[in-house]
C-alpha cells in the first residue's frame, strides 16, 4: 500500500479528528517567489519561515468532505518600508469543503459574452480531491499565501529607508537633502529681480 502523504485523511477514516503540524522549511518552500519573502534574503531551506498547527474535525456527506476547526500560526516577511523582518500571526477558523475532482464547476471565464463564473460565498472555500484520500496540503499552503498583506509594516508609523543612502530611519538619521525634481533643475541658477 502506497503511503499517504503527510497532510492527508483516508475517506475510510472519517468521521475523525485530526491535528497537524506545518514545519518551517516547508512553509519557506511554499512562500518562496514572493516579494516580501524573498526581500528579506532567507535561505532556500529556512526552518524559521514560519510555522502552522491545525486541529480539525472531518466529515462526510455522501462524496463531499468537510473539514471544520480552526489553524493558527505564524509567518517572517520583510516590511514594505523599512524591509526588517515581520512576524505576521494567523489564527483563522477553517470550514471548507472538499469535493471530488469531477464536480468542481469549470471555469467558464473564457466563454463568450460572459463575465466569468459566477461563484456563492459558501463556494469559496472548495478544494478539489481525487482517489481514496483527501490532502489537506492546498489548505495549509494557502492559509500562508493569504496571510500576507499586500504591503506589511513593522509597526504603523515605521519610517522606512533614506531613499539616498539607504538608512533604515527608524534606528538612525542621516544628513541626506531631498533631491530636486529634475524637471525644476533649469531654474536652480535664475536670479529675479528685486
Amino acid at each position: 500500500m502506497a503511503k499517504l502523504p503527510p497532510f492527508a485523511v483516508h475517506l475510510r477514516d472519517i468521521p475523525v479528528h485530526r491535528t497537524f503540524d506545518v514545519p518551517g522549511e516547508l512553509v519557506g518552500d511554499w512562500v518562496k517567489g514572493l516579494p516580501m519573502r524573498d526581500a528579506l534574503g532567507a535561505p532556500a531551506i529556512d526552518p524559521d519561515a514560519g510555522a502552522g498547527h491545525a486541529d480539525l474535525e472531518l466529515y462526510a456527506d455522501g462524496e463531499h468532505v468537510f473539514a471544520v476547526g480552526t489553524f493558527k500560526g505564524h509567518l517572517h516577511v520583510a516590511c514594505s518600508r523599512c524591509v526588517n523582518q515581520v512576524k505576521l500571526e494567523i489564527d483563522d477558523k477553517v470550514h471548507v469543503t472538499f469535493l471530488p475532482k469531477a464536480e468542481m464547476p469549470a471555469d467558464d471565464a473564457g466563454a463568450e459574452g460572459e463575465e466569468g463564473a459566477e461563484v456563492n460565498l459558501e463556494d469559496l472555500d472548495v478544494f478539489p480531491y481525487e482517489g481514496e484520500f483527501v490532502d489537506l496540503e492546498a489548505l495549509f499552503r494557502e492559509e500562508f499565501v493569504l496571510a500576507i498583506p499586500y504591503a506589511p509594516l513593522c509597526r504603523e508609523d515605521c519610517k522606512g529607508l533614506c531613499p539616498q543612502c539607504g538608512i533604515d530611519r527608524n534606528s538612525g538619521t542621516c544628513a541626506c537633502e531631498k533631491p530636486m525634481d529634475p524637471r525644476l533643475a533649469p531654474l536652480k541658477g535664475l536670479k529675479l529681480p528685486t
